[in-house]
C-alpha cells in the first residue's frame, strides 16, 4: 500500500496527524540549517580571534570579533562588558533550540494519537465485517502504526539536531570565555 493509499483511506484526523508531523519535520531541518550556519560562522570568527590573542600580547581581539564591538563601547567596566558581551551572544545563538526540544518531545506523542484514532477506526470497521481475520486485522493495524513511525521519526531528528546545536553553543561560548579572560588577565 502506498502513501496515497493510506492518506486516501484515513480520517480527517489522521491526515491532520501527518501533516502536523510532516511541518515539525520540515520546521526542524529548516532551524537546524538555519542556526548551524550561523553559530558555526560565528564560532570560526571567534576562535581565530582567540588564537590571534594568544599569539599576540595584546589586549584587543580581532574587529571581527562580538568582543571588539562591547570593548570599544565599556565605560571602563571590562569584565562586566565582557560577560554581557557573551551572554548576548549565548541568548541569541540559542533561539530555535527551545522549539528543537518541543519538536523532539511532542512528535511522538501526536504520532501516537494518531494511532489511537487509526485503531480506534480499524476496528470499528473490523466490527462491521462479519469475520475478522488476521489477514483483515493486520493492514488495518498496520496502517494505523504509520502514524507513531512518522512521529518516532520526526523526534530523532529535532533531539538529534537540539543536541548538535547546543555543542556548537557550548564551544561558542568557552571560546568567548578564554578570549574574555585573555583580556581581561592582560588589562
Amino acid at each position: 500500500m502506498s502513501i496515497s493509499d493510506y492518506l486516501s483511506q484515513s480520517s480527517s484526523i489522521t491526515f491532520i496527524v501527518i501533516a502536523t508531523l510532516s511541518i515539525y519535520f520540515i520546521a526542524t531541518i529548516s532551524i537546524f540549517i538555519y542556526r548551524y550556519r550561523i553559530i558555526n560562522r560565528r564560532l570560526k570568527v571567534e576562535q581565530a580571534s582567540l588564537a590571534s590573542l594568544y599569539k599576540s600580547d595584546d589586549k584587543t581581539p580581532n574587529p571581527d570579533s562580538i568582543l571588539y564591538g562591547y570593548i570599544n563601547r565599556s565605560n571602563g567596566k571590562l569584565e562586566m562588558t565582557l560577560k554581557s558581551a557573551i551572554s548576548d551572544t549565548i541568548r541569541v545563538s540559542t533561539q530555535g533550540l527551545t522549539q528543537l526540544s518541543i519538536f523532539a518531545s511532542t512528535a511522538p506523542f501526536i504520532g501516537l494519537f494518531g494511532t489511537v484514532v487509526g485503531i480506534l477506526e480499524a476496528f470499528s470497521k473490523l466490527g462491521n465485517l462479519k469475520s475478522a481475520s488476521l489477514g483483515v486485522v493486520a493492514p488495518a493495524i498496520s496502517e494505523a502504526l504509520i502514524a507513531t513511525a512518522v512521529g518516532i521519526f520526526v523526534a530523532i531528528f529535532a533531539y538529534a539536531f537540539n543536541l548538535l546545536l547546543k555543542r556548537k553553543v557550548y564551544e561558542l561560548n568557552s571560546t568567548l570565555e578564554s578570549a574574555a579572560e585573555t583580556i581581561v588577565s592582560r588589562d
